[in-house]
């Protein structure tokens, strides 16, 4: 009896062990959810010391309860100094799947995600990659998986970070509108200058043909998602 109790205990520490977590991987890194001043729900996800918003933003409003201009007009977006915001191709119906797409002057007022919330910085989204195994890797744990809003292949996608992203696409600084299914495209606050460049914004793109996360910079006119994290 003892040595068949004993085989039972080893049996069940073995599939313990089998069902286990990977290391960097989550069963259950579900969060709280939150709502912005639209009355927008989010959900949220835990990660690492980072509670990220687990949906793209599409907030009409700043914290504050002012009005972002919605803004359709290819020429009008082309010559904006102010902050705005669009849907995908003009079309409201994006906005529950995919979000909006702001340009950098709704970033630069510091008030567009929720209070106690912000837009992250590009030294936040490295913590993120890093997180997962560095950027040229990161992305499969970040995407969400399949292809009912991803274009197939969704390489390598398997979410096992929560993180949810979907691929908003974006909108060029010249108004027109590229890439939604194909390419998620997330600023960051955080202003760079390249190769003697003026200053741009730094942000992320996860693509559907890749399992990376590429680092680039955007012209300041030009809508891009954002995914909002919590303060420290």
């Amino acid at each position: 009896m003892g040595s068949n109790v004993f085989k039972a205990i080893s049996f069940f520490f073995f599939l313990s062990l089998l069902t286990a977590c990977k290391p960097g991987q989550e069963k259950d890194n579900s969060s709280e959810t939150v709502s912005d001043v639209d009355g927008n729900s989010y959900k949220t996800v835990e990660i690492g010391s980072q509670v990220w918003m687990s949906e793209n933003l599409k907030t009409t409003r700043f914290s504050d309860g002012s009005p972002l201009a919605l803004v359709e007009n290819y020429d009008e977006w082309a010559t904006l100094s102010l902050p705005a915001y669009s849907w995908y191709n003009n079309d409201s119906l994006n906005r529950e799947e995919f979000g909006a797409l702001y340009n950098y002057y709704a970033i630069e007022s510091g008030e567009l995600c929720k209070e106690g919330w912000h837009v992250p910085t590009d030294a936040e989204w490295i913590e993120l990659e890093t997180y997962f195994g560095g950027a040229i890797i990161a992305g499969a744990a970040l995407k969400e998986e399949g292809t009912d809003y991803w274009k197939t292949p969704n390489k390598a996608a398997t979410n096992e970070s929560g993180f949810t992203a979907r691929p908003g696409g974006y909108r060029s600084y010249n108004g027109t509108f590229n890439w939604m299914r194909t390419y998620g495209l997330w600023w960051s606050s955080t202003l760079k200058s390249w190769y003697g460049s003026s200053p741009k914004l730094v942000y992320r793109d996860m693509r559907y043909d890749d399992q990376d996360i590429r680092r680039d910079i955007a012209d300041k006119k030009s809508g891009l998602s954002v995914c909002c994290i919590k303060n420290p």
